[in-house]
C-alpha cells in the first residue's frame, strides 16, 4: 500500500472516531437518569445553577467548565467526590449522562 492511501485511511478512521465521540450517548436517557438519581444534590436542568452557598456544582457549571470534555466527564462521573455517597453509575448509563451534560454547554 502506498503512503498516501494509508494516510487517507487513518484520517477516515480518526474522523469516524470523532463523529462517534460527538454522538456518544442518548441525551434524553441521560436526562431521565440524572432527574431520577442526581437532583437530590445537583442542579441538573439547563440554566439551573447551584445554590450560592453550595460547593456542589450544577451540571450546567460542569458543562461550561474550561477543558470539560467527554473524557474529563467520564473520569468525573466514575470518581468519588467529597461529601458524595458511594454511588456507582452503571457503565451503560455513563455515555448517556455525558451526552446530556455536554448538551447543556453554553455556546461561546
Amino acid at each position: 500500500m502506498s503512503r498516501p492511501f494509508i494516510a487517507v485511511i487513518l484520517i477516515l478512521l480518526l474522523a469516524s472516531s470523532a463523529a462517534n465521540a460527538i454522538g456518544l450517548g442518548d441525551r434524553d436517557k441521560g436526562h431521565a437518569y440524572v432527574r431520577q438519581f442526581c437532583v437530590e444534590c445537583h442542579a441538573v436542568e439547563k440554566g439551573e445553577m447551584a445554590e450560592v452557598e453550595s460547593e456542589i456544582p450544577s451540571f450546567q457549571e460542569a458543562a461550561d467548565s474550561e477543558g470539560m470534555s467527554q473524557a474529563a466527564l467520564a473520569v468525573w462521573l466514575q470518581s468519588s467526590h467529597p461529601n458524595m455517597p458511594n454511588f456507582i453509575i452503571p457503565p451503560a448509563d455513563v455515555d448517556n449522562i455525558i451526552a446530556y451534560i455536554l448538551s447543556l454547554r453554553t455556546p461561546k
